[in-house]
């Protein structure tokens, strides 16, 4: 295949040239269901639990796991967003202001929760860090856990998920794209030849959702 490049960019430039497909839509529904009947078990029901999407990739997929838990315990679920900008571990590596910002939206209360914090794909676990504590300066749950769609691995920090889509293996340049159509790998291009071959490549991020070009923190962040 002749790799065309992609309109998704990461933030620090260049072009997204995909390399795979690795799950279809129709995989991610089975994915977010199994994640959902796993959320029930674990948690015997979903009384008291809150689903908390990270901002911005793990928000749409949040949303999706809410309508899930919904329909099979059979009354509404909490649902918030979580930016963690401000706690991340690299902010003084980047200039004031460089970083963009999100809505952190949650208008309940977080005591007496379970709250599952969810992003779409989980890297160095970093982000996954961050939003820990982001969501301990709102309030005290009596638990969190985490759920990724994509566990690409690479972790530099000592976390892990306690609900996977699909663990990914990947090598640590290239990146992971989450559109409602699928998940894709490839890897950016900060040029192409005219054939459209990769002139040269940068490091990649963790990953990059669809309907925005933010990365997971580049963990993921991610």
């Amino acid at each position: 295949m002749n790799p065309e490049p992609s309109t998704l960019a990461p933030p620090d430039g260049g072009f997204f040239v995909p390399k795979a497909q690795v799950l279809n839509s129709s995989d991610i529904d089975r994915a977010l269901r199994r994640i959902a009947h796993e959320i029930v078990e674990r948690n015997r029901g979903t009384d008291g639990v809150a689903i908390v999407g990270l901002q911005t990739g793990g928000v749409p997929i949040a949303q999706r796991l809410a309508d899930l838990l919904t329909s099979i315990g059979g009354s509404a679920v909490q649902i918030g967003a979580l930016d963690a900008t401000d706690f991340r571990d690299d902010l003084s590596m980047h200039p004031e202001g460089s970083l963009k910002h999100a809505d952190t939206d949650i208008n309940f209360g977080l005591e007496g929760m379970r709250v599952v914090l969810v992003d779409d794909v989980i890297f160095t676990g970093r982000t996954a860090r961050a939003a820990l504590s982001a969501l301990l300066a709102i309030g005290r749950p009596n638990s969190i856990q985490l759920a990724s769609l994509i566990d690409r691995g690479h972790r530099e920090l000592p976390i892990r998920p306690d609900y996977v889509g699909k663990n990914l293996p990947t090598r640590k340049d290239e990146i992971v794209v989450v559109e409602p159509s699928g998940v894709t790998i490839g890897e950016v291009a900060v040029g192409l030849k005219a054939d459209g071959g990769v002139a040269s490549a940068a490091a990649g991020s963790g990953g990059t959702s669809g309907n925005n070009a933010d990365c997971l923190a580049g963990e993921e962040v991610s």
